[in-house]
């Protein structure tokens, strides 16, 4: 069964209250199975402009990661996320 995965792109607009958001994210995501993959590091954008930080999550299935965005702990912390950051996220099935 493919994996499932959250491709996400943020610029953080306030590092303090977004660490709050990083506090409460990772239980969640384990909870449900997910590792990060990627989570900050060095970054280039050879041909567009992008956001500072890019996250990649891996969940054992698209409907597992999908779920787990839904999440009413999840959605808690998105809600600190989003009034911190300027973010983007994609829930993605992978190819194998």
């Amino acid at each position: 069964m493919p994996k499932g995965y959250w491709i996400v792109h943020v610029t953080v607009t306030n590092a303090d209250e977004y660490a709050e958001y990083i506090r409460l994210d990772t239980p969640v995501v384990e909870r449900f199975g997910g590792k990060f993959i990627v989570r900050g590091g060095r970054n280039s954008a050879p041909e567009t402009p992008q956001k500072d930080r890019h996250v990649i999550v891996e969940f054992p299935d698209y409907d597992t990661a999908l779920a787990c965005y839904q999440s009413p702990d999840y959605q808690r912390a998105a809600d600190i996320r989003r009034a911190n950051s300027d973010s983007d996220i994609v829930i993605i099935e992978g190819t194998a």
